[in-house]
Parts: C-alpha cells; structure tokens; sequence
C-alpha cells in the first residue's frame, strides 16, 4: 500500500484556479465517500482552505492512485484535467509525510508559522473519520501531525514574532501600554490597512473606536463596523485628545496632524501616553511629534523592519520545527515499517495455538479419564510451551522488519513458519482491521 498526496496551494497555483477548487463544508463528506469509493483508493481525506486543496490517499498502486485522484478531481469540480495538471503537486511517501507535517506546522503557510492551518488539519482528520473514509495508516499519519504541530506550537516560537504590519503595531503599541484594555482607538483614513490593524487592536482589548476621515459617508460606515463614532476633519484635535492609540492612513499628499496640534493636545490630556502608528505614504503625521514627550510615533518603516526582524527570527524557530518533524517522522515510519509484521504474528500465534488444541484433543482421546482440574492444568502448561517457543521469532521478527530488507525479512518469516496470512486489504474503510504490507519508506537525514 502506498501513501499518496496530490493537491495544489498559493505557491503552485494562482487564486484564479484554486478558486475553482475550493469544497464547501457541507459538501466534504460527500466528496469524502465518492472518492473512497473510486477504484484503487483503500483510504482518503481531503484538506481544504483558502490557500490549498489537497487530497491524501491510501492506495494499492502509485500509478492507479494518481490517475484515479485526478479523475475524481476533473469530474467533481467539472474541469479538464489539462487545465490544472500542471499546478498539481504529487508526493508520495516520506515525501507526502513530511509534507503534511510540514503543513501542521505552518512552515508550508503563506505567512510561516501561522497556527490556524493546525485546526484545520485537525477539522479535516475528523471529516474523513466521520465519513467513513480513513483507516489505519491515514488515521495515525493526521493524528501525528496534529501531535507535531501541537509540539512546534508549544516547544518552539515560530508563532510568536509578528509578521504583518498590523500584528507589528499591536506588538509595539503592547511596549507602551502592556495591553489596550479600556484604550481608544482613533482612524485617521478610512484605508484598509489602517482598519485590519484597528481590528487587531481592538482584538486586543481596545475597546472604544473613533473615525476621522474627508469623506463623511465613510467615516461614517467605518465607525459603524467598530461600533465607533465618526468625527469630520475639523473635530480631529478633540478625537485625538480622547484617544490612547492613532492609526494613520489618508493618502494625503501633506502632513494632516502637526507637531503644534500634537503639542495643543498634551496638555489638555496632561501628557498621557500617546501612542500614533502611521502608515501612510506619503506620511501623514509630522515626524517632530516624536520629540514631545510622553508620544510615540512609528512609521510604516519602523514597522517593516520590525516583520523584517521578526521573519528571520521565525526562520530560525522553523529549524527548531523540522528537527520536531523528523523526529515524529522517525516514530511514524518505525511503525509503518512494522505494520506488515502484525498478520504474521497473528499467523503464528494461531497456528501455534490450533496446533497446542490438537495436542489436547490427542491427549483426552488416549487419556479419557481426566479430571477438569488435570486438564486446565495440561491446557495452560502446553500453552505456556507455546509461548515460550514464540517469543524469541515474534521479538526477532519486529527487530528485523525495522531494519533495512526488513520486506525480505518478512518474507523468510512467513516461509520459515510457512504461514497463510489473509488478505484483509478489501475491508471497509474506516474499521481499521487491514494490515496492508507498506513500502519501506526511508527517514531522511
């Protein structure tokens, strides 16, 4: 059996075509049982979000799994295959492990580290289970990567430098005030930019918004959406005087607040802390400000270089990452290597046992007379026998399997012993009762 995963994200297909392969919700379970029921696919699920689309599968043959995946793609989002071939990737597996751990990890995020996309491989486990659609091996390679990614959340910081310039003025605004319980908030500009970061300070406590801006009928709808208030552009001396915390974004050609209006203001506020984040270019706040004490003024450079600084520190943390991947690789692929040993064993220990049964058949016919207790006695002696016998192959054989050849191994065990070992690889996916024989799948260094 093999692990196969196809998909595409924002790094191989623009959103122009992963538009196009975007699974609602309600649709995914559905979408679930039709692919489980294509030929050659023993187990699937299938991962979806606005940056990737991708489908994890067990299946019998490499090359019929692929050729299947992309048929049930072509034929559920009605698309030729010529289409959006070239923007699939196909990995298969270690390579498909690593990748989906990778992905729990946030390191294959468009912002790295990001931490959502481990819910949503979480969301997407539990999908697949409740459909019906995944067994052994898909089952524990998304309960592993859920593991890893809870790990590189917890153990390591790759989650903790902001890497946006909204998330960047929260951090430094947290330096000021430590946090933005009870602050207000003024926007000065309706820009969007100046609104994402006002959203995220306002999801970290503030929680009074102001607006400033020309066009009242903005202003206005903007204050609406922060539950705020709207000031035209001759009150903004009184909205900066209510304010803890300004965000700036006009598109003005000119400074609109000068470093006089600041001064004006201070002393009304008795020199409370204020905190200005302008984002504008060209700049909309008169750098002097920053010389009038008890005022803080960053610019959009100041906070670049700080995303600049934050990236390189999450780049160092995604090293601390991989070595947690490997790791969890190590363990994934030491049980993958020993899961064709489980039918063997099961082989042995019955035929070992039908042939202690028979011994005790024999026994009873040429000793009829017996009492219970002497043949309980008999029984558990010639199992103890049985046991004894079997416990240096089972504990040589999961040795060996681990090893490289470990394939042929298995092979020599089951001729040795000349076991049948049943083919259990058509049952119904989800009961978790196959023991397919897996490639031999290479942790690399």
């Amino acid at each position: 059996m093999h692990i196969l995963t196809i998909g595409l994200n924002h790094k191989s297909a623009p959103v122009s075509v992963r538009e196009r392969f975007a699974i609602s919700p309600s649709s995914l379970p559905r979408a679930l049982k039709t692919l489980r029921n294509t030929k050659s696919i023993l187990e699937c699920a299938i991962l979806s979000t606005c940056n990737r689309m991708e489908i994890y599968v067990v299946c019998d043959q490499l090359h019929t799994g692929r050729y299947y995946v992309k048929t049930f793609l072509a034929q559920w989002f009605n698309i030729d295959t010529e289409e959006f071939v070239d923007h699939l990737y196909m990995l298969d597996g270690n390579e498909a492990v690593e990748h989906l751990f990778e992905v729990a990890c946030g390191l294959d995020s468009m912002v790295l580290g990001e931490t959502q996309i481990l819910g949503q491989v979480r969301e997407a486990m539990q999908t697949a289970q409740e459909a019906g659609s995944t067994g052994t091996l898909l089952n524990r390679l998304f309960r592993q990567a859920v593991t890893v990614g809870k790990k590189a959340q917890s153990e390591t910081e790759i989650g903790q430098n902001a890497v946006s310039v909204s998330y960047a003025a929260v951090e430094l605004g947290k330096k000021i005030f430590d946090d933005f319980t009870g602050k207000t908030m003024l926007i000065l500009g309706a820009g969007k930019m100046g609104e994402l970061t006002a959203k995220h300070l306002q999801s970290n406590g503030a929680d009074r918004v102001l607006v400033v801006n020309r066009s009242k009928e903005r202003g206005e709808a903007l204050a609406e959406r922060f539950s705020g208030e709207a000031y035209s552009f001759h009150h903004l001396e009184q909205a900066v005087e209510k304010s803890d915390v300004i965000i700036s974004s006009t598109g003005s050609e000119e400074a609109v607040l000068t470093k006089e209006q600041v001064a004006r203001v201070m002393k009304k506020r008795r020199n409370r802390p204020l905190f200005l984040i302008d984002i504008a270019v060209p700049r909309d706040i008169d750098a002097s400000v920053h010389d009038i004490e008890n005022v803080f003024l960053y610019d959009i450079d100041d906070l670049e270089g700080i995303v600049a600084f934050n990236k390189e520190e999450r780049a160092k943390e995604a090293e601390k990452v991989r070595e947690l991947i490997l790791a969890e690789m190590d363990e994934f692929t030491s049980w993958l290597q020993t899961l064709g040993v489980v039918p063997l064993i099961s082989a042995l220990r019955e035929k070992a046992l039908n042939a202690q049964a028979e011994a005790m058949q024999r026994i009873e016919r040429k000793i009829p007379d017996l009492t219970e207790r002497e043949r309980k006695i008999l029984s558990k002696q010639t199992k103890s026998i049985v046991n004894q016998l079997l416990r240096d192959p089972i504990i040589q054989i999961k040795e060996l399997a681990a090893e490289p050849g470990g394939e042929e191994a298995l092979k020599l065990f089951e001729r040795l012993f000349a076991l049948e070992v049943e083919e259990e690889g058509e049952e119904e996916a989800g009961q978790e009762t196959y023991s397919p024989t897996v490639e031999r799948v290479p942790v690399r260094t």
